[in-house]
């Protein structure tokens, strides 16, 4: 099985079409969440690629601040909603502490 992935609205499907996948990757589809204030960026961003490394749900979300004392920080999520709550989470911690 493919650990290759597309977002179809906000649910991730597995993709076993290389083309497709890479065509998806060019696109803007694959930003979640962009917060940027007082010169920090909050990205959080749809991979495509299971980083669960076999070990349960597909990982297939990320959130990465750059800039800021939080710099650097990165949570990875396995759905669209956990990674929206994540990213409201973590723009909290670097934007008011």
């Amino acid at each position: 099985m493919s650990d290759y992935y597309i977002l179809k609205g906000v649910e991730p499907v597995r993709c076993n079409d290389l083309k497709e996948w890479a065509d998806f990757r060019r696109g803007d589809g694959r930003r979640v969440a962009l917060t940027e204030k007082q010169g920090v960026k909050v990205s959080t961003v749809f991979l495509g690629l299971d980083h669960s490394f076999g070990g349960g749900e597909p990982v297939l979300f990320e959130t990465m601040v750059f800039g800021g004392p939080y710099d650097e920080e990165q949570k990875r999520y396995t759905t669209y909603g956990d990674a929206l709550d994540g990213h409201r989470e973590i723009c909290k911690r670097a934007y008011y502490t």
